[in-house]
């Protein structure tokens, strides 16, 4: 712990803003100027602002990339591949130590310097024609703290946990903080962010063809996300009811899918599902911007990860694994057709003599239309490859953090764990509009969620609703297997219908640095960390279960990083 305290105020970047011309100090230069900080470095401009706003992101692009793979490549839907460097191996086994690269909690406590930084010098109290003119970014500030803070508790279990800015060496004294736990830092953010959930955020315009605001956290989105942590259900699911369904800005769930393309099943339709993935497209809520060009700063590598580029010679190092296999191919995909002559809907099961071309593209089609099958390289030479992947969720620059449909899955989550396991479902398989809920949720069940089920019959409708499960695995409100058995009591109802959210989760966010995370926050709800250990090792798929990785994870302290 001691290199970790050592370095705590060395490696946090404070933002020293004296003049608008002046930007981040970096970690070498912040001994000689801590002495510097004092009342002159009060953030009073627009464009301290600016500068201000800018150093966060570029500390927060310092742990983009690890963000994702911290998540995605402890769980179980991604596999390494025999070109997969050690560091990142090391990850994926659980054995990375302190001298992993993504393995550095200063990074984690230069964004919260940062921040902290900011918040105690931006003049917040500055008024210019009734308008309190820091009030968006200070909003903002707080977001990436709190984001950055769950991120670090997640990641280490208990964090030294400190509020101002670190101004001296002395301040770094580790016996002057408290460790928070994930609940502690979940409830302490719930507070310090609901007095800005109705804050608009700032708009600097078009950033490189990004509109800025998507470099932003929704702060309902991110209070939801703590109150899931801290166990706080019902709030959680309002926290996500309020952002999807505000009022001039609401969020249906769209309605693309990956498809058959018609009734012969001969070609899939991935274009839909897969260009959600552009950074532009308005499913990405919140992304980091990285650079394009490593001259100009930090890039991301994750497309080195997950593709085969000219920058690893085709040597891809990550991939889909047998488990996601094996969960992706047991969907059972259906498609409903209307009789041109009666007019009544008919459910159409793909066809018995159907040949699949690869075999993964049996059941949800989201895997095929994120892993397009393996295709041959004729030209490579010169130590390339000759197998290309593309993993379609990394074709951009950008690092994502949030997408409309993570909202939902974790509103479902929300739902069921508040005691509305049909509410849930019913996200999963229908689509929340007017007549589905109506129809699929018992009055009891609607009478006690209340407004959490309060969704505009005019902005909500069949022409741009449906349940996340038809997202891949065709129309799933047709699926009568698809269903809530019927079940004793109603602690069954929700095990199962969060089974079924796990399951889906798996199935729309593969890839995309949540899963280890979600397989924690489940393992909490049911106060049973078997339930992620067993995911884990079986990974490689049901036949290969790995006992000793799973006696591993079944001590919950082994989930977390080391700590220095």
């Amino acid at each position: 712990m001691k290199k970790l305290y050592k370095n705590l105020y060395q490696a946090a970047a404070v933002l020293c803003l004296a003049s608008a011309s002046q930007a981040l100090v970096s970690c070498s230069e912040a001994d000689s100027e801590l002495v510097s900080f004092v009342e002159d470095n009060r953030i009073n401009t627009p464009n301290d602002t600016v500068y201000s706003l800018m150093g966060i992101i570029n500390k927060m692009q310092v742990v983009a990339d690890r963000t994702v793979l911290l998540g995605e490549l402890r769980g179980d839907l991604t596999t390494l591949t025999e070109n997969a460097k050690l560091d990142l191996q090391a990850v994926a086994n659980f054995t990375a130590d302190a001298q992993n690269p993504y393995n550095n909690a200063r990074d984690y406590y230069a964004v919260i310097q940062n921040c902290n930084y900011f918040l105690a010098n931006a003049n917040a109290e500055l008024v210019k024609r009734g308008v309190l003119v820091f009030e968006k970014e200070i909003a903002v500030v707080r977001a990436y703290r709190a984001w950055t803070y769950l991120q670090l508790v997640l990641n280490y279990g208990e964090v030294p946990f400190y509020t101002q800015p670190l101004l001296a060496e002395k301040d770094a004294d580790p016996s002057k903080y408290p460790f928070y736990n994930v609940e502690q830092i979940a409830n302490y953010f719930i507070d310090d962010l609901i007095p800005y959930m109705d804050v608009e955020y700032p708009s600097y315009g078009s950033v490189g063809g990004i509109n800025s605001q998507k470099f932003y956290i929704p702060i309902r989105v991110l209070i939801g996300d703590l109150c899931l942590w801290a166990g706080r259900y019902e709030e959680a699911a309002m926290y996500y009811h309020d952002f999807l369904t505000m009022q001039g800005n609401v969020h249906p769930t769209g309605i693309a899918r990956a498809e058959w393309r018609n009734h012969d099943f001969e070609s899939v339709n991935s274009s839909a599902f897969s260009n959600q993935f552009s950074s532009s497209n308005s499913e990405i809520l919140t992304l980091i911007p990285m650079e394009t060009e490593e001259y100009n700063g930090l890039i991301s590598r994750l497309t080195d990860v997950f593709n085969s580029t000219t920058e690893n010679y085709n040597y891809y190092q990550a991939t889909h694994s047998q488990a996601y296999d094996e969960l992706s191919m047991s969907q059972v995909y259906t498609m409903i057709d209307v009789d041109p002559l009666t007019m009544l809907p008919d459910t159409i099961g793909v066809k018995e003599d159907i040949v699949y071309e690869p075999e993964y593209q049996r059941g949800d089609l989201r895997l095929i239309s994120t892993y397009p099958k393996l295709r041959k390289d004729l030209r490579a030479e010169g130590g390339n490859s000759d197998l290309i992947q593309t993993c379609n969720k990394y074709n951009g620059y950008n690092v994502h953090l949030y997408r409309l449909q993570h909202v939902y899955l974790r509103y479902a989550e929300a739902l069921n764990r508040a005691g509305y396991p049909q509410a849930a479902f019913a996200v999963l398989k229908y689509g929340l509009w007017k007549d589905n809920i109506e129809k699929y949720i018992s009055e009891d069940e609607r009478t006690r969620a209340g407004e959490l089920l309060s969704f505009s019959e005019y902005t909500f409708t069949r022409n741009n609703t449906q349940g996340l499960h038809s997202r891949g695995s065709g129309d799933a409100n047709g699926n009568k297997e698809y269903a809530i058995p019927e079940l004793e009591t109603q602690e069954d109802s929700i095990l199962f219908v969060e089974n079924a959210i796990c399951d889906e989760m798996a199935l729309e966010t593969a890839a995309e640095g949540l899963r280890f995370y979600d397989l924690m926050r489940l393992s909490r709800h049911r106060n049973d960390p078997t339930f992620l250990a067993d995911k884990v090792a079986r990974r490689n798929g049901s036949n290969n279960f790995d006992e000793a990785l799973y006696n591993f994870l079944s001590k919950e302290e082994n989930w977390y990083l080391p700590i220095e």
